[in-house]
């Protein structure tokens, strides 16, 4: 059975989109800096992938009316790096930037936090300096 116009197109990117992800998208290359400590970049990789098309053809001319398209996307974004120090590893997780309001405000909790347990740790210091 000969193939479809509408099946090369689909096998043709499908193969482009094997191309560009491959293992070194995901875990990059190792980046050695000067004073010993080798990193290793990490990414996520999103995909999305649509296509379609139609070949209706007269028996007389039967490829004439093909019509298709597809379409693909792909993203990588760095999430992290492995740090690789004296022998030892650890992750590194780089975090987005806070998109919203709200993202903004859970960020900021642990340094209130902080800073509040700070201030009543300081006042109970005072009184118990004062109170001798």
């Amino acid at each position: 059975m000969d193939k479809r116009p509408v099946s090369e197109v689909v096998e043709t990117t499908i193969q482009k989109i094997k191309e560009i992800v491959e293992t070194n998208t995901i875990v990059g290359e190792p980046i050695t800096t000067a004073d010993g400590i080798t990193l290793v970049p990490v990414s996520k990789l999103s995909f999305g992938f649509a296509g379609g098309g139609t070949d209706k053809a007269k028996k007389s001319e039967p490829l004439e009316a093909f019509g298709g398209g597809v379409g693909a996307g792909v993203k990588v974004e760095p999430v992290a790096f492995i740090v690789i120090k004296d022998g030892s590893a650890r992750m590194l997780h780089i975090a987005p930037p806070a998109s919203s309001t709200l993202d903004r405000v859970i960020e900021t909790v642990p340094e209130l936090f902080d800073k509040v347990t700070d201030f009543i740790n300081k006042n109970k210091e005072e009184e118990l300096v004062q109170g001798t």
